[in-house]
């Protein structure tokens, strides 16, 4: 069936082309993700592979599978763009009262969440538990954030082989090396996601009565602007992220300063309508105007939950939400 698509593709049928690349696109879309770290980016590069591979059918010879000549072009797109671009996130949005005094400055400030609606179509539905979290892992926040940190070619070759299940043989001639340069790109890039992610408790499974609990009890904290009843939610090395703004806030009691004097300002109130992001909890946060019933826009948050707590919020601006099918308005109940 592939071979008859094929050759229908490569006399020009753009309706064989797509039949033939359609049940790629999903995972090829997560994979410049992965590599990117952005999701403007990763459309971007998604785009690009597939004209290319449109525009080179002919040169397709069938020595490695059809997936793996996807992969080798999508990989390639995505490394020219990190050498291309110099990471210069949009402007942040200034805030308009002086925040507390920060932990340190982030570094991966183009960050963005990737929609949960996406990945359940990548998601193996036959998976059991352990790669069920194994999936979950490899597209969360802080690992999406950590591969930033590696050389672009670590990177690839990591999540080729790590994460996708490439061989060595088959990432190396992708990446046009050596299988030995493949297995020392693999042994540090490993190194350095170890000391990045440390192994936490496991989080509660999603949508379960545990992680339910914890949400309601962060939601009812956030909308009646309690800044204690977050704060006991949180682990004592609680992360406070909002990229593209590089302030970073770590600890509960710089998380404390911040919700005290920022987040919960005198007269704001918020609305949190529930999504998610990277495989974690996530929530279109609404604040109200003071002088109607409408709750606009504001940002959207995801949760790091560790065990029963929090260990991470990382908040995102406004102009994510449309990609979660959020509105930019909500009327008060």
């Amino acid at each position: 069936m592939q071979g008859q698509l094929l050759t229908r593709a490569r006399s020009g049928d753009d309706v064989a082309f797509e039949e033939l690349v359609g049940p790629y696109h999903r995972e090829l879309h997560a994979h410049c993700y992965r590599i990117l770290g952005s999701v403007a980016d990763a459309e971007d590069a998604f785009q690009e592979s597939l004209t290319a591979a449109w525009k080179g059918l002919a040169g397709f010879e069938g020595r490695a599978s059809f997936r793996t000549w996807l992969y080798r072009i999508a990989t390639g797109r995505c490394l020219n763009m990190v050498r291309a671009r110099r990471r210069s996130p949009a402007s942040a949005t200034l805030m308009d009262v002086e925040p507390p005094e920060l932990s340190r400055l982030g570094k991966v400030l183009w960050l963005e969440p990737y929609p949960d609606a996406i990945l359940a179509e990548v998601a193996d539905p036959a998976a059991g538990p352990e790669a069920r979290y194994e999936q979950r892992e490899t597209i969360s926040l802080a690992f999406i954030a950590a591969l930033q940190l590696l050389p672009p070619r670590q990177r690839a070759a990591l999540i080729l082989t790590d994460v996708l299940d490439f061989s060595a043989r088959e990432v190396a001639d992708m990446l046009d090396t050596t299988e030995h340069a493949i297995y020392g790109a693999v042994k540090r890039a490993r190194a350095t996601l170890a000391r990045q992610l440390p192994k936490p408790e496991p989080a509660p499974l999603p949508n379960s009565p545990a992680e339910k609990k914890v949400l309601d009890r962060l939601v009812r904290a956030w909308e009646e602007c309690d800044t204690n009843a977050l704060v006991a939610l949180l682990t004592d090395d609680v992360w406070l992220r909002m990229p593209p703004n590089p302030l970073e806030y770590h600890g509960k009691e710089r998380a404390k300063r911040w919700f005290a004097t920022t987040a919960f300002r005198e007269g704001l109130r918020f609305r949190l309508v529930p999504t998610r992001a990277n495989g974690q909890p996530a929530f279109g946060l609404y604040v109200f105007s003071p002088l109607s019933r409408v709750a606009h826009a504001f940002g959207l948050i995801v949760v790091t939950l560790v065990g029963g707590r929090v260990s991470a919020i990382t908040a995102f601006e406004s102009g994510v939400m449309a990609r979660f099918g959020l509105p930019r308005s909500y009327a008060r109940d």
